[in-house]
């Protein structure tokens, strides 16, 4: 896993939305379907703003020493949403750098209750981008079957909770990595480091 970064968040300290000044929580959530670019902007939003990034889905794998593919094959899908949910706990309470969460994270309710309060950036994308950048490969438990149209029902299904949970959504289609890493740290009210 990687180590939390002392520095503190960009957010309000309001309590409404926003990490605080203080240290306390992430600077951001990112949450996304497979595809939106979560990890890519992630690391590269991280190196910009100077604070680590951690990847929920890569620390559950590191935990159990298996693919999240083997983990819902070996131990069932709700074996998985539990390791997720309390890594998701775990990262939002001691991350203090950019946290992406895996695409189905978000429709967990004790997970939407962890993420208010967080800056939570919605990175959105339609089937094309997301195909090209993921490949639907069978890594994806959820989209082994049919991966276009599974991908299309999933996000039809979590569009309304992403949108719910978010304070802010960016659209990563058709855009360079840098492009996305600019709108969303303007968003977050960029300081100089």
């Amino acid at each position: 896993m990687v180590s939390p970064d002392a520095r503190g968040g960009t957010g309000g300290t309001d309590g409404t939305h926003g990490s605080s000044v203080s240290g306390a929580g992430p600077v951001v959530v990112l949450i996304g379907p497979p595809g939106a670019g979560k990890t890519t902007i992630g690391e590269a939003l991280a190196g910009r703003l100077g604070v680590a990034f951690h990847d929920t889905d890569a620390a559950v794998e590191a935990d159990r020493g298996r693919t999240i593919s083997d983990i819902f094959v070996v131990e069932g899908e709700p074996a998985f949403r539990a390791l997720e949910r309390a890594e998701v706990a775990r990262a939002v309470a001691e991350e203090r750098g950019v946290v992406a969460l895996g695409g189905g994270a978000p429709m967990d309710p004790q997970t939407q209750s962890v993420l208010a309060g967080v800056d939570v950036v919605f990175l959105d994308v339609g089937i094309a981008d997301a195909a090209k950048r993921v490949g639907f490969d069978a890594s994806r438990p959820l989209l082994a079957i049919n991966p276009r149209a599974a991908w299309t029902k999933l996000m039809n299904e979590r569009r309304p909770t992403y949108e719910a949970v978010a304070t802010h959504r960016v659209d990563t289609a058709g855009r360079g990595v840098e492009d996305v890493v600019d709108e969303v740290a303007g968003l977050l009210g960029e300081r100089e480091q």
